[in-house]
């Protein structure tokens, strides 16, 4: 009997073959054995399409199994715990090795980005309740029917919407996809005027490249645009960027890998749990976890603690104690 339990698996593994530029799928192969060491009795799925994630979560919670990894970037963490969120009676431990375009979410949590190093990593981090995102908006692509969303790491409106729909249209994807997609957008966006209301406050009126709504820290591939977000606090980092010359709005954009944009007066940066936009102009582009979409209506509110994460809680941007 004591065998049989023992052969059990108790980890289900999400591989996107679509990851890194079709990458997932070797990467998994190269440190499958060291996995199997690690976590033990391994249930495996390759997920071709986003709606089979459900089903293999069924499938594993039937098992019952408690932990799952995503081998893929920002998105397959977002279709994830989309999937994971619709199913309320699922108690799981969810947790990421990085192979991805951007990955940030895994950049943040300093998840080292040589794959048997994020295996071994992951062996030493614990469960701890994370924060969620969600995001409620009339989607544009469904001819204005409410929808909703959950984002762990970032959510975002404006030109970085316009960016995911290049960097999602790129044949082969390099470590410089994100930075040309931006810079040729930037040449291109006109800035949209939008009201934002943060925990019902009037936070900004006006034109707005961007407004990032962030429980993360990074994205766009490294992007550091909320430096100061902690993942457990109960509160999102805002972050805008209001209208300016083109030339403006480029040298804005080499300050961001540093950080350093939250010191110009052109952006504009609070902290809240919940946040309200409505654009005078027409849908916004949206950026959800790397996911594109159009939506107006927004409305991004906090779910504290309604997902455990496996990370290192001395290198986490967490809130301690």
């Amino acid at each position: 009997m004591e065998d049989n339990l023992k052969s059990q698996p108790q980890t289900l593994i999400i591989i996107n073959p679509h990851a890194g530029g079709g990458r997932a799928r070797k990467v998994f192969h190269e440190i499958e054995d060291r996995l199997a060491k690690v976590f033990g009795e391994l249930l495996i799925a390759v997920t071709e399409k986003p709606e089979e994630v459900g089903e293999h979560l069924d499938v594993a919670s039937r098992a019952g199994i408690t932990q799952v990894l995503g081998v893929g970037g920002d998105g397959t963490n977002h279709v994830v715990l989309n999937a994971l969120a619709q199913r309320h009676d699922l108690d799981m431990t969810y947790g990421n090795i990085p192979v991805g375009t951007g990955s940030d979410w895994s950049r943040a949590l300093g998840v080292p980005k040589e794959p048997e190093r994020a295996v071994d990593w992951l062996l030493k981090a614990q469960p701890i309740p994370c924060d969620l995102g969600k995001l409620e908006f009339l989607d544009m692509s469904r001819d204005g029917r409410p929808a909703v969303r959950l984002f762990l790491n970032i959510a975002s409106a404006g030109v970085s919407g316009e960016v995911d729909s290049r960097v999602n249209k790129a044949g082969r994807r390099t470590s410089l996809t994100f930075l040309l997609a931006t810079i040729a957008t930037l040449f291109k966006y006109d800035p949209q005027r939008i009201r934002v209301l943060c925990d019902e406050k009037e936070f900004y009126s006006g034109p707005s490249y961007l407004l990032a709504v962030a429980n993360g820290r990074f994205f766009g591939r490294g992007m550091w645009v909320a430096p100061h977000a902690l993942i457990n606090d109960g509160l999102f980092d805002v972050v805008l960027a209001e209208g300016m010359p083109r030339r403006r709005i480029l040298l804005a954009l080499r300050t961001i890998f540093s950080g350093r944009h939250l010191q110009r007066r052109d952006v504009h940066h609070t902290r809240a749990a919940s946040v309200r936009v409505r654009s005078e102009d027409g849908p916004l582009a949206l950026d959800m976890d790397g996911e594109e979409g159009s939506g107006q209506d927004l409305h991004f509110s906090v779910l504290p603690g309604a997902v455990k994460i496996l990370l290192d809680p001395a290198t986490a941007p967490i809130k301690k104690g």
